[in-house]
């Protein structure tokens, strides 16, 4: 049989054996089996358990919240799938970041002071300011851009975060195939109002027009690609939708 003791498992992942004992214990990951030695073994199944669960911690999910996603999922290339869509979009961005920096670094090696648009490649968070002046005006989107602004880095960090989260949470809930009206998706509903919430200036802070706002949101996630690979893509996009639209017909 194709195993690998636990030692060699925490080596290739970066862990530790601790760490994977302890996912033994809360049933989070089990070992294939134990060794005439006690060492605990792990197969090709358990490896990709293993895989699921550090991207998901990655994303800041808490081992609780980890369990339920894997235990729901029955399709794991489905859901690898969809995860690696996501990664993909965080690696266009990062290596924009990159080409960014490494042209500043250039520049500064020659001598210059580069003051050019190059420079901020992939950190721009105005890039859908003409679609929101448009459907909610200025001043939304100049209030939520000096509250961006006004961020520590931690701050900052911390908020990108908490969207990554959500983000990898929808995907993971849309390729489970639940109801959009489910309580689960609700949940997930709930919560996306309180992360829109969060930023000042939005019509979400106002209940007259909330559930409007949320209507349009859901929308929009669909019609344009840009926001829809945010939730892996259009059938991601069209599941948040409908339940947001769920939500605001709650609301």
């Amino acid at each position: 049989m194709n195993e690998i003791p636990i030692q060699q498992v925490a080596r290739l992942t970066g862990t530790t054996s601790r760490t994977l004992r302890h996912y033994d214990s809360i049933g989070l990951l089990r070992p294939a089996r134990a060794g005439s030695n006690g060492y605990r073994l792990y197969g090709s199944v358990e490896l990709v358990r293993l895989q699921r669960i550090l991207l998901l911690r990655q994303l800041g999910l808490g081992l609780p919240q980890i369990a339920d996603a894997l235990d729901a999922s029955g399709d794991e290339a489905a859901a690898l799938g969809t995860h690696l869509e996501w990664l993909q979009t965080e690696k266009d961005r990062i290596e924009r970041q990159m080409a960014a920096v490494m042209h500043t670094v250039d520049a500064l090696g020659r001598g210059e002071r580069p003051m050019d648009e190059n420079m901020f490649d992939g950190f721009d968070h105005t890039q859908h300011k003409e679609e929101v002046t448009r459907r909610w005006g200025a001043d939304a989107y100049a209030r939520s851009d000096r509250w961006w602004r006004g961020l520590s880095d931690t701050n900052r960090t911390a908020f990108q975060q908490e969207t990554a989260q959500l983000s990898a949470q929808w995907q993971e809930a849309a390729s489970r195939g639940i109801d959009p009206a489910s309580d689960e998706a609700q949940a997930l509903a709930e919560r996306h109002v309180a992360w829109l919430r969060g930023v000042p200036g939005t019509p979400a802070e106002d209940p007259a027009q909330v559930a409007g706002y949320v209507r349009g949101l859901g929308d929009m996630y669909v019609a344009d690609p840009r926001f829809g690979a945010n939730y892996g893509g259009s059938e991601g996009a069209e599941f948040v939708r409908e339940a947001l639209h769920e939500w605001a017909d709650r609301a």
